[in-house]
């Protein structure tokens, strides 16, 4: 009969990132196990001396700095941590060029020409999203705005940072397409801008990381944000403790939360677009991702010529009409891979394409790999 092992989980609930890492590690154990599971909710690192009673065999926890890291090493139990990256101990990261990458070119596609970054200084992830949105950024020829926070800790409270960031805020250039590092941080942001008196998306359009249903449609208007496969990464993280406690050694691996897709919510629903004509057309086609729309049913939707449409696009956006159909229809196709178990086939047929062929030749060009490459990377498991 199976050993069941005992395993260890301080991980936060009350974000969606900390919830998917959970149900991943649930599923594994489901097909995988048996596991049984400690908690102590609220506890986290404070559960660590208790362990020895339990006869715990592995753990898979919070780590929010290198002492928390050292607490959970000097257990002596195997372990899979988040939080804080460390060459000795196994743990989950993000992928943080990608998600920066991706946010940029999200507000690019919606014409803006000024952007912002709004993070936490101290903490590694943060700085590496704000440097990666910057980078792509400066590609593209723009510069990034940053928001630096005080030295002082005392002033860092958000009774108190609220009135600086709300003064930065209303010096930047208008309108500015803005990412932050986390939802809660996207919340800070919409707070401060109800202060400086900018607009939501119209001065000001937010993006944030994790989408974080909750915090983000509270929110008012409702927040844009980063969509990561964090249940795949917590089923990954389970599979590579479940190899540690079989005698694997421990030699600070990696497992990779990238992003999936982009969730456009009112934050972002605006195109920063002079070129009233381009920004109408470009609206149709997004509200359209369902339609095998053709550049004639486009061009129908404004008062110019076909010509006069595709030079414009093409100034603008630096792509055709056509380019930006199959764009926006791939991109509803990778949310579908990703959200639904729905076969390609059965996608193929619900976005009026031909066949299977055909939108896996639009697919690859776009993604550069197979609709089923991509579901295996970043569906759910």
């Amino acid at each position: 009969m199976a050993t069941t092992r005992r395993v260890v989980l301080l991980l936060e609930t009350s974000r969606q990132y900390g919830r998917d890492l959970l149900l991943g590690v649930t599923q594994y154990s489901y097909f995988h196990g048996p596991w049984t599971f400690y908690r102590e909710p609220g506890g986290r690192e404070r559960s660590l001396p208790q362990l020895d009673n339990w006869g715990a065999h592995g753990i898979i926890a919070h780590a929010s700095d290198a002492r928390a890291a050292e607490k959970i090493a000097q257990t002596g139990i195997p372990a899979v941590i988040k939080g804080f990256k460390t060459p000795d101990i196994p743990v989950i990261v993000t992928d943080n060029v990608k998600i920066g990458t991706l946010a940029a070119e999200h507000l690019l596609d919606r014409g803006f020409r000024h952007f912002a970054y709004c993070g936490f200084d101290n903490w590694y992830w943060s700085v590496e999203r704000g440097e990666a949105f910057a980078r792509r950024l400066r590609i593209a020829g723009f510069d990034t705005h940053f928001y630096r926070q005080s030295s002082r800790q005392q002033e860092r409270t958000w009774d108190k940072e609220q009135k600086v960031m709300a003064d930065w805020l209303r010096n930047l250039p208008k309108p500015i397409g803005l990412m932050t590092c986390v939802d809660d941080r996207s919340h800070h942001v919409l707070d401060a801008c109800k202060i400086a008196g900018c607009d939501v998306p119209n001065d000001v359009a937010i993006i944030g990381v994790d989408n974080d249903e909750l915090i983000c449609r509270l929110a008012k208007p409702q927040l844009t944000s980063v969509s990561l496969n964090a249940e795949r990464a917590g089923y990954e993280a389970a599979e590579l403790l479940d190899r540690l406690m079989s005698g694997e050694k421990s030699a600070g691996q990696q497992v990779l939360a990238e992003p999936t897709h982009i969730e456009t919510r009112q934050s972002t629903d605006i195109l920063a677009m002079q070129d009233s004509e381009v920004s109408r057309a470009v609206q149709y086609i997004r509200q359209h991702p369902n339609e095998a729309l053709q550049v004639g049913d486009v061009v129908k939707t404004v008062a110019l010529s076909r010509r006069s449409l595709q030079l414009r696009f093409r100034r603008i956006l630096g792509r055709s009409i056509l380019d930006e159909i199959r764009r926006v229809r791939v991109d509803h196709v990778a949310q579908m891979l990703t959200e639904t178990n729905l076969p390609v086939s059965k996608i193929a047929l619900a976005l009026g394409y031909p066949g299977i062929d055909h939108i896996a030749r639009s697919f690859r060009k776009e993604k550069g790999m197979s609709p089923l490459t991509y579901r295996k990377r970043f569906g759910r498991k």
